[in-house]
């Protein structure tokens, strides 16, 4: 299947997305985490375009998106979320899925709390909603909310190439190695190493302090409106843990669960598994 790609205005600024499949399906909306881009995507564009309609944005300051500076963008989820919703509605999509992965948890889920009606199903890949899937990874930045001054020199240094390399090989199985592409990281490092890029994302590091606070309300959201949930976690994560999988089933009773012998980016080991997933569950939960 054609992917094709767009970029459009929005708010002001140019947000770049990745669309495949026939508007006229089901429409998934792919949500991207950190350090990454919607190109993350690639191959489950083409997986599942034969059925659904699918839409993968790049956030501003990632990817082919806008990148201002900090002082012309207000860098917090709430912002990120706005722009990715602006985005949808300037798509004319009433109502979608969403897929989300790392910092696609948090822009996903503000916008599935606040806009209950429009969502029809949630996908969550290591898309940490629980704070029982915070792992000792997790230590230096709680520090950090402390201290900042103290300890932004060492979250900053996570920014270099050894750190972005751990992030897709850490938990995935010897046999499995070999289908992470070195490409993806060279790929984000790229982007990174963009003047002004690595000051935004300490400054998102520092708001990622305002997702734990939203917690509660995502949780709520859960419990009152019952989205149907696919979970299907990299369990060998070693940045959320299982247990964050685990936790969406105390307000989501009816989720399917799968634990996959996967790192944190589990699509690059296990993209055909997830999309089989998917095409079991998402026909059901639409229906």
């Amino acid at each position: 299947m054609v992917v094709r790609h767009h970029t459009v205005r929005v708010n002001g600024l140019d947000v770049f997305y990745r669309e495949a499949g026939d508007p006229a399906k089901p429409v998934l909306v792919l949500l991207h985490g950190f350090p990454t881009s919607s190109a993350m995507f690639r191959d489950l564009l083409r997986d599942l375009a034969d059925d659904f309609y699918l839409v993968a944005p790049d956030y501003i300051g990632f990817g082919q998106s806008a990148m201002p500076s900090l002082d012309e963008f207000d860098y917090s989820f709430d912002s990120l979320a706005e722009v990715t919703l602006g985005l949808l509605d300037a798509l004319r999509l009433d109502r979608f899925a969403i897929y989300i992965q790392d910092y696609g948890a948090p822009i996903g889920l503000r916008i599935a709390s606040r806009n209950p009606e429009r969502i029809t199903a949630i996908v969550t890949q290591n898309g940490n909603a629980y704070e029982d899937g915070f792992t000792p990874f997790w230590d230096g930045l709680f520090e950090y909310y402390k201290d900042r001054e103290t300890h932004e020199p060492t979250v900053a240094s996570s920014l270099g190439l050894e750190a972005i390399h751990w992030q897709y090989t850490h938990g995935v199985p010897a046999d499995r190695l070999d289908r992470v592409s070195p490409d993806s990281w060279t790929l984000d490092m790229s982007y990174l190493n963009r003047p002004g890029n690595k000051e935004i994302q300490v400054q998102l590091f520092w708001l990622y302090q305002t997702n734990i606070a939203s917690y509660p309300a995502f949780q709520e959201y859960f419990r009152t409106h019952r989205p149907p949930t696919l979970i299907a976690w990299g369990r060998n994560d070693e940045i959320f843990g299982v247990e964050g999988a685990r936790a969406y089933t105390r307000d989501l009773p009816d989720a399917e669960l799968h634990l996959l012998d996967a790192g944190h980016f589990a699509l690059e080991t296990h993209g055909p598994e997830i999309a089989a997933l998917i095409r079991g569950f998402l026909p059901r939960a639409v229906a």
